[in-house]
Order: C-alpha cells, then structure tokens, then sequence
C-alpha cells in the first residue's frame, strides 16, 4: 500500500478529516484509473509525490481563504483541484475538462471524499462565464495559448494577500514561454519547498491580473 506520509512531512497541522481524505487518495485514484486512464500506469505508485503534493505546491506559495473561488482549468483526473480542495474546505473548487470521462472521476473522487467545495464540469474553459479569484492548472499548455482561455474570468475584488491572477504549475526552463506569451509572470521554485529531487526543474508560475 502506498502511503501518503509525504504529504504529512509537508503538511503537518492537517485535521484527521484531512488526513483521512489523504489516506484515501490513493485506493480511490488505483480504482478509478484502472477503468479511466487519468494518471500514466507507472505513475501510479508515484501518486503521492509526483500528483498530490505537485499539486500542494500552489499551497506553499498561497494560502486560499473561505468563500473565494478557484477554478481548475484542464484538471484531468482533478489536478491540482482535489489535493487543494481537501486542504482549503472553505474555499470553492470548480473543476473543468473538456474530457467528460475525466470529470466523472473527479466527481466520484470528490463524492467519495465527501468534499462539498468541488464541482466538476464537463466544459471547456472558453465557456466557463463565472468569475474567480484564482484560476489554477497543471502544465496544460503553452503559457501563451493558455491565458485567452481564462482572460476575463477573474473577480475584480481582492480578498487574498496576493492578487487575484493565474497559479500554473510547470516544469524545465521557461524563460523562452514566457518571453512568447508577453505575460508579466513571476516564477517561484518548488525546491524551495520541497526536497525531493522531483521537484528540482518544477514551479509555480504565478501571473498577477
């Protein structure tokens, strides 16, 4: 069995709700993937390290308050969406990918869970006309065709210490991307927080709006 120790390392003020939403991770993402690929096969057994606390790493650098609202664009199997719905469960998680088989695990992780701050959508993020604080993603494209997708879809209010705008996490040597995109994008290493070698070449990209 997989343990989720590596996420208590980090995380250590965690409730026992919290620690026992963590603790399921693993068996729920085993079932579902084995029907639904979400996660590569031999990433698997890397779940903890490699998706969940990749995820939290948007959580070192920015600590979401109750009653804001994130949007997860391209969450595939619910990336980073779910490890940080878990850790904020008074913030609002919407969730979105334009693959419907995708959602449906996310929603069923997210029932599973008993998380009541996630809501799944089957929908491209073109169509998503609510506004939030934060749009989060996981390495979903290129800097420069990510951000017309969610231009405009950021709350004009700001509630957080740190402004409402984009928290993208990629990997390896960005500087070209974010030279093409003509962004104003902040980068911050997550070996900053985390040891392992893993997290060497990954950030949080974060683009103020």
């Amino acid at each position: 069995m997989v343990k989720p120790d590596i996420i208590f390392k980090y995380f250590p003020d965690l409730t026992q709700q919290q620690i026992e939403q963590f603790e399921k991770l693993y068996e729920l993402y085993s079932f579902w993937n084995s029907q639904i690929n979400v996660i590569s096969r031999k990433d698997i057994d890397e779940l903890y390290e490699r998706h969940i606390l990749h995820s939290l790493g948007i959580a070192k650098f920015c600590t979401f308050k109750p009653d804001e609202k994130v949007l997860d664009v391209g969450t595939g199997g619910g990336f980073p969406g779910i490890p940080l719905a878990i850790l904020f469960p008074e913030t609002q998680f919407h969730l979105v990918d334009s693959i419907g088989k995708k959602i449906k695990v996310v929603n069923e992780v997210a029932a599973a869970l008993g998380l009541k701050n996630v809501k799944g959508s089957h929908s491209r993020a073109e169509q998503i006309t609510d506004k939030y604080n934060f749009v989060v993603s996981r390495a979903v494209t290129r800097l420069g065709d990510f951000y017309p997708w969610v231009r405009g879809k950021f709350a004009k209010e700001n509630i957080n210490a740190l402004r409402n705008g984009i928290l993208y996490l990629k990997g390896g040597d960005l500087t070209e991307e974010i030279k093409e995109s003509k962004l104003k994008a902040e980068l911050y290493p997550l070996s900053a927080y985390f040891e392992e070698d893993f997290f060497e070449t990954k950030y949080v990209v974060y683009i103020p709006q």
